[in-house]
């Protein structure tokens, strides 16, 4: 990934990879591919914009209220807020 969001990544074993990712208004992930299942978890309430093959769409995100998705996602997330935003991701080996 080469995108301008900070990851800052706390538990990574066998098991488990587990990161928190911060994004200044604008920052992005870089566009990936998401090779094992994974949780994300909202540290706060925003939006983000999701970039896909298909095209552009945004999520609402709500502090603490996670969501779950397969293997083979791609795509670059980028910060919709005019503010930082963060979440924690825990990507299941």
């Amino acid at each position: 990934m080469t995108g301008t969001a900070k990851s800052t990544v706390f538990v990574d074993n066998d098991r488990v990879v587990v990161t928190e990712w911060r994004f200044a208004p604008g920052a992005n992930t870089g566009w990936h591919r998401h090779g094992h299942d994974y949780v994300v978890v909202p540290l706060m309430d925003g939006k983000l914009k999701l970039v896909t093959k298909d095209g552009e769409s945004f999520g609402e995100m709500k502090k603490g209220v996670p969501y779950f998705r397969k293997e083979g996602v791609e795509h670059d997330v980028i910060n919709a807020n005019e503010s930082e935003y963060a979440f924690i991701e825990i990507e299941l080996k």
